[in-house]
């Protein structure tokens, strides 16, 4: 009888390409840039979602009657409809800082929308909650790649 080998020093690792357990993998294909002028479905999107979300803000806090009662304030309904602005303007001229910035207000909705979806009340309101943490997962997916696109074109000097 010959004895085994234990699995420590001389064991042959498990597998052939295989390196101290782990599976040799190719690198993966850098990110193409985004092209001149090109803006991605995804990207619309957030800029269009971030636009219907300042005018919201604003008509929300121009037609509240006693919106302090509520919370809020004409200066800060003004101000988050400014910062909102300001990132579509952002992410409409490919800008990484703006689609990071969308990104935080987007895990800032998935995280409140997901307390909301352990208090709902109702079916209606469980199905709208789940649906906004959906969709708003989507869009933070699809914007991850995006960001890496215009990271890739920053770093060869293109902007």
């Amino acid at each position: 009888m010959t004895p085994e080998p234990e699995s420590g020093a001389g064991a042959p690792a498990s597998g052939s390409g295989e390196l101290g357990g782990r599976r040799e993998r190719p690198a993966p294909a850098p990110l193409e840039p985004l092209g001149e002028g090109e803006r991605p479905p995804a990207l619309f999107v957030a800029i269009g979602v971030s636009v219907v979300l300042a005018v919201a803000v604003l008509v929300g806090g121009l037609t509240v009657h006693n919106l302090s009662r509520h919370g809020g304030s004409l200066p800060g309904a003004i101000f988050i409809a400014a910062i909102l602005v300001l990132l579509a303007l952002g992410m409409y001229r490919r800008r990484y800082m703006a689609v990071l910035g969308f990104e935080a207000l987007l895990t800032f909705q998935i995280i409140a929308t997901s307390l909301a979806l352990l208090l709902a009340s109702s079916i209606v309101t469980a199905a709208i909650s789940l649906l906004a943490i959906v969709l708003g997962g989507w869009l933070f997916w699809k914007l991850i790649r995006i960001m890496g696109r215009i990271q890739a074109g920053e770093r060869q000097g293109g902007r």
